[in-house]
């Protein structure tokens, strides 16, 4: 399956039109319930604003949702959308809070205020390639150690720390599907007694 970008964590930026505040707020997502888990707390922070418009893209099934939050149809919630789309972002959330500023900025205006708090939102956050990992792990005695740490070093893998006990495991993460020679070198070292576990594959940033 294909790799996907995404954020990490929450960022935000603020952008003034004509007196009027637009805070921006972007976060990773991954499920409906996280997204309005994030669009509540936003509301909740933000009580007396006069609008909180959202839009999600979620990787799962596809699926986008916008809310314009009473501003006029295709002013806020569709350009926040088009700033998710024209960043290449799945899983993530964008919410413009609006603290009304008393001068009426027509259409264009709204289009062009919530397209730049909510890129710039985007451009703030820390980029993140997911890509469908799995996690897995070796237990090899002492002399072996060394050896069986540089081979999973020399994989495209992303090693953790070892656990020492009556023998080492060694722990390491790398793109599911691809564990093949790197299995076969460590039951070489092993002489076939290598016990390795691989886990399930799953989404996670590498």
């Amino acid at each position: 399956m294909a790799d996907y970008k995404t954020i990490r964590g929450v960022s935000t930026y603020e952008y003034e039109e004509k007196r009027s505040r637009f805070i921006a707020t972007a976060a990773f997502a991954d499920t409906e319930e996280k997204a309005v888990a994030h669009l509540n707390r936003v509301r909740a922070a933000n009580r007396t604003a006069r609008h909180n418009v959202y839009a999600y893209v979620l990787r799962e099934g596809g699926r986008t949702r916008y809310s314009d939050d009473g501003e006029p149809a295709k002013t806020a919630g569709t350009p926040v959308l088009e700033a998710i789309g024209h960043a290449g972002l799945s899983d993530v959330i964008v919410v413009v809070t609006r603290y009304f500023g008393g001068i009426l900025l027509g259409t264009g205006g709204l289009v062009r205020a919530y397209t730049a708090a909510a890129s710039g939102a985007l451009q703030n956050a820390e980029l993140v390639t997911m890509r469908l990992v799995t996690d897995c792990s070796v237990t090899v005695p002492y002399p072996q150690f060394e050896q069986a740490q540089r081979i999973i070093a020399a994989a495209d893998t992303r090693p953790a720390e070892p656990e020492y006990a009556d023998a080492v495991t060694l722990r390491w993460r790398m793109p599911a599907g691809t564990e093949g020679p790197l299995c076969r070198a460590l039951q070489e070292l092993t002489r076939g007694a290598a016990q390795i576990h691989i886990g399930e594959p799953r989404y996670d940033a590498f």
